[in-house]
């Protein structure tokens, strides 16, 4: 049965959010000062975030949902249905002046105001960066009208809305834009995949999933049906209990791969 659909993750498929996370924190640590090694603080501050949220009666709802600890350090949390997400809205700024109270303390600084201001920096330079792969929008506009597509992002639904906006040419080449923090549950849960199938009208076999996580994108796709195509860009090591049907480095392999099948 040939693809009709092709459905795409968002965040490290399309939009380069990696690099985004990366230069944002290195930014905000050199604006500590100079006695301070920035490196060092990314890395303290990053293991405290995580430590942090974690510790949250947030982070089952934020786990099933998927939204990690440095997104949260940006996030706003406006929008969304469940209170959790209000309950996040209110801890979100405390979490993030902690991350990197915490993380600076770690380093023998004692200073809530640069904590602030850090934070601050960081929430501001993630903004500012946006980026997409290179190839993205070429390899969209080549699909575009040859099969339905569909992008299925997990996330809260204002931050993903937010990166979004931040690349509007992205948007108008999807029929359909799936966010798991206003569907209520998120990537590999089986039901958000059966949702986005829903909303294409078509068979598991006639969609592909696209994406860079093997225990999301990969895993939810295989358990829903559907062809699973890994985009492997960093040569991250292959899991062999989540296997993909495809791998690939760069997406103009994509193209190819959909006017086989």
């Amino acid at each position: 049965m040939p693809i009709n659909a092709v459905l795409f993750d968002l965040d490290d498929t399309l939009l380069w959010d990696e690099r985004s996370i990366e230069e944002a924190f290195q930014y905000a640590c050199e604006a500590a000062g100079d006695s301070i090694d920035p490196k060092e603080l990314e890395i303290a501050v990053r293991r405290e975030a995580r430590s942090l949220y974690e510790s949250y009666e947030t982070f089952p709802f934020t786990k099933m949902i998927g939204i990690n600890p440095f997104e949260a350090l940006w996030a706003n949390f406006s929008a969304g249905e469940q209170q959790e997400f209000r309950q996040l809205e209110q801890l979100a700024p405390g979490y993030r002046k902690e991350s990197w109270r915490r993380g600076l303390a770690s380093l023998g600084v004692d200073d809530e105001q640069l904590a602030d201001t850090l934070a601050s920096r960081f929430a501001a330079e993630r903004r500012n960066r946006p980026y997409m792969y290179e190839e993205t929008l070429q390899i969209l506009d080549e699909l575009k009208g040859k099969v339905k597509l569909l992008l299925l992002t997990n996330g809260c639904p204002a931050l993903q809305q937010e990166k979004l906006d931040g690349v509007p040419d992205l948007i108008p080449y999807f029929d359909h834009i799936v966010i798991s923090g206003s569907f209520g549950k998120g990537k590999p849960d089986k039901e958000i995949f059966q949702h986005a199938l829903s909303l294409l009208d078509i068979s598991p076999e006639q969609g592909m999933m696209v994406g860079d996580k093997l225990t999301t994108d990969i895993l939810g796709g295989r358990t829903t049906g559907l062809t699973t195509v890994w985009i492997n860009r960093t040569g991250k090591t292959p899991n062999p209990e989540i296997q993909p049907d495809y791998e690939i480095k760069h997406l103009s392999e994509l193209l190819p791969l959909v006017q086989t099948l």
